[in-house]
């Protein structure tokens, strides 16, 4: 049986965190699904344009020296002979310059403002870091992007920041705040960039923010024990969707 510390080197490689091993633990991610298409749950999901990019994003802040794992390809759209050749090659959705161009415009925005550079590279953080803790019964797992001595700092994108306040809850931001404060025994603050815009904001959960998120939590767990564990009474099939309007 693998200590704890073991556990956590296993998920700081990203193979391992999102793999098999990985999997044994539930992730805000799966909140989503679970609550919106829990016939889904378990079955993975496929790759997009936003979800590279994002990762792109976070890697060029978070981890620079992992930038070189992209394929960047000079081509207008998705849809010229080059893209298509390139993508088939590698397997994957690939970023285009001219997409690359605005993710490093966003990203030199980050850097040349003094109050998120600041507390983004301060050098007491640490970044990237797995976690993991018990809720509810079941395992969880989550990875902070920047851990500061009293903090954590979560970097997100958005394509409206006036909205963002309204729009995190629809992303699951409540949930993933509540989760990793259990996980970590530190506040979440989000800093964000405005896809569109390149503006900046710093939002800073509030309480009725982090019961929103845990009832989410909550309301997904319930899902997962009727349907998904070795004892559930239920197939998927049957299961319905109650909301009040």
């Amino acid at each position: 049986m693998l200590t704890k510390k073991e556990i956590l080197d296993k998920l700081q490689n990203d193979e391992e965190y999102y793999g098999e091993f990985g999997k044994q633990y539930m992730s805000n991610s799966d909140i989503w699904t679970l609550l919106k298409e829990p016939h889904k749950y378990g079955k993975g999901k496929e790759e997009t344009v936003p979800m590279v990019a994002g990762r792109y994003f976070h890697v060029s802040i978070l981890e620079p020296e992992k930038v070189g794992m992209f394929n960047i390809i000079d081509s207008s759209t998705r849809s010229t002979k080059l893209y298509k050749e390139a993508s088939a090659e590698e397997g994957k959705i690939l970023l285009l310059k001219k997409e690359q161009d605005h993710l490093d415009f966003l990203i030199n925005k980050v850097k040349s403002n003094f109050r998120f550079y600041s507390d983004i590279f301060n050098p007491l953080n640490k970044y990237e870091v797995p976690g993991i803790t018990e809720l509810f019964g079941l395992k969880w797992k989550g990875k902070a992007d920047i851990i500061t001595p009293d903090v954590l700092i979560d970097i997100k994108t958005t394509s409206n920041i006036d909205k963002f306040k309204w729009s995190s809850r629809d992303y699951n931001y409540d949930s993933q705040a509540y989760i990793y404060q259990q996980i970590f025994g530190k506040p979440v603050i989000f800093y964000v960039v405005c896809k569109v815009s390149g503006r900046l904001g710093i939002f800073t959960p509030t309480e009725e923010f982090l019961i929103g998120g845990r009832t989410k939590v909550q309301k997904a767990i319930e899902i997962y024990n009727n349907f998904f564990t070795e004892n559930a009474e239920m197939e998927i099939s049957q299961h319905i969707t109650i909301q009040d309007l």
